[in-house]
C-alpha cells in the first residue's frame, strides 16, 4: 500500500511545512493509485471540502468511535419515521419508502465499518453484529430491487418496440434486406405487450412476497435484537483492549488495506473487448462494487466525508449491477413454460438490450475511475 510519501485517498494530509500553502500539489505519486490530473489541471483532488481531519485527530476515540455513534444514532431515528409512515393512516408509502433507504443506508455504513476496522473493535461483537445487519440490509433491499427492476424493464420494452428497432451494434452483413427489419418490429410488437404483462405478473409477485417478508422481519425478535444492539451501538462502542491509546495507524492500516483491495480488484477487471454476454464475469464486476463501497466508508470514518472522486464510479457499478439483474429477469421469464415464440423473441430482444446496457455501465466506469494506473491496458 502507498506509504505516506505517496498521494492516498485514505491517509490525512499531514500539518504543511513552513513555506508551503493548501493549494500547493503534492508531488506525483508513482504507484498502482496514481489519480488521474488531467482534467483538474494538474492538481490533487480534495477528498473532503472541509478540508481533512488533523491525523493527530485520528484515534478510535476521536474518529471511529463517533462515526458508528451518528451511524447508529441514524439508525434509529430512520427507524422510528419507518414505525410512523408505515402506520395504516399514511397509505402513501413514499415516506415509509425514504425511512427504508435511510435505515438500509446506515446499516450498510455500520456494517463495513466494523468489518474494515475490526482489529480495533470487539471482534466478536462485531462479528456478530455485521452480520446481523447485513441480514436486515439484505431483507430491507429486495421490495426496492424488484420494483425498479419492473420499471427499467417494462420502459425499456417501451423503448424497443417503438417505430423502429435500434441500430444494430455490430456490423451487418452485406445481403441483409429490409424485410427481416419489419418483420423483427412485428414480431417484438406483438410479443412486447405480452412479455410486458408476463414481467409485471413475476416481478409484482416477488415484490409483494418480498414486502411481506420485510414486514415479518420487522416484527421479528431477531430484528428486535439488532436494534436493541445498534442502540447499545450510540452510547458506547465496544472498542478492542489497548486501542484507546494506539495512534492513527489503527485505523490507517486498515483503511488503505481496504483501498488496496479495490485497486487490486480494478486492475483485474476484464479488458475492455470482453464479450457483454459473458456473464460469468459479472462477479469481479460485483465485487469490485462492494470492496469500493467499503473503501467510501472507510473513508468518510478516516477523513470524515466521501471521497467525491469516486461518486461517479460508484454510479456506473450501481448501473451496472441494475443491467445486470434486470438481463437475469428477463432471461429467467423466457424460460417460462409454454409462453408463445412472439413473447419469448420479445424477451430475448429485452435481454440483450440490458446486456448491452451492462457493457455502456463498464464503459462508463472505465472513463470514470480516477486511478488511472489500475486501468492501464496490458
Amino acid at each position: 500500500m502507498r506509504r505516506p510519501d505517496q498521494q492516498t485517498t485514505t491517509r490525512p494530509t499531514p500539518d504543511a511545512a513552513p513555506g508551503t500553502t493548501p493549494d500547493t500539489p503534492p508531488a506525483e505519486a508513482t504507484g498502482p493509485g496514481t489519480r488521474r490530473t488531467a482534467d483538474t489541471g494538474g492538481a490533487a483532488r480534495s477528498p473532503d471540502p472541509a478540508g481533512p481531519r488533523p491525523a493527530g485527530d485520528l484515534t478510535t476515540e476521536a474518529a471511529l468511535a463517533p462515526y458508528l455513534r451518528g451511524q447508529a444514532a441514524e439508525f434509529l431515528r430512520s427507524l422510528r419515521l419507518h414505525h410512523e409512515h408505515s402506520a395504516p393512516a399514511d397509505s402513501g408509502g413514499h415516506d415509509a419508502a425514504a425511512a427504508t433507504r435511510a435505515l438500509r443506508r446506515s446499516a450498510r455504513r455500520i456494517s463495513g465499518s466494523l468489518h474494515t476496522f475490526r482489529a480495533a473493535l470487539d471482534p466478536l461483537w462485531a462479528d456478530q453484529l455485521r452480520a446481523e445487519l447485513a441480514w436486515l440490509s439484505g431483507i430491507l433491499a429486495r421490495e426496492h430491487a424488484y420494483a425498479n427492476r419492473l420499471t427499467r424493464l417494462v420502459e425499456a420494452l417501451h423503448q424497443l418496440s417503438g417505430p423502429a428497432l435500434p441500430a444494430a451494434r455490430g456490423v451487418r452483413a452485406a445481403g441483409e434486406s429490409a424485410t427481416s427489419d419489419a418483420q423483427g418490429r412485428a414480431a417484438l410488437g406483438v410479443g412486447a405487450a405480452r412479455a410486458g404483462a408476463l414481467l409485471e405478473r413475476r416481478l409484482t409477485l416477488a415484490r409483494t412476497r418480498s414486502h411481506s417478508a420485510a414486514l415479518q422481519a420487522l416484527g421479528s425478535s431477531r430484528f428486535h435484537a439488532v436494534a436493541d444492539a445498534v442502540a447499545l451501538l450510540a452510547s458506547d462502542v465496544p472498542l478492542a483492549p489497548g486501542t484507546a491509546g494506539r495512534t492513527a495507524e489503527a485505523l490507517l492500516e486498515p483503511a488503505e488495506r481496504a483501498e488496496q483491495r479495490l485497486l487490486t480488484a480494478v486492475a483485474a477487471l476484464p479488458p475492455d473487448d470482453t464479450e457483454p454476454y459473458n456473464e460469468a464475469q459479472d462477479a469481479a464486476w460485483h465485487q469490485a462494487r462492494l470492496l469500493l463501497r467499503l473503501h467510501r466508508y472507510a473513508h468518510e470514518v478516516v477523513l470524515g466525508a466521501a471521497d467525491p472522486a469516486l461518486t461517479g464510479a460508484g454510479h456506473a457499478l450501481d448501473l451496472h449491477r441494475d443491467a445486470v439483474e434486470a438481463a437475469g429477469a428477463a432471461a429467467a421469464a423466457a424460460r417460462t413454460p409454454r409462453i408463445a415464440p412472439a413473447t419469448a423473441y420479445a424477451l430475448g430482444v429485452l435481454h440483450a438490450d440490458q446486456r448491452h446496457e451492462v457493457e455502456a455501465a463498464r464503459t462508463v466506469f472505465r472513463g470514470t475511475w480516477p486511478y488511472a494506473a489500475a486501468l492501464s491496458t496490458p
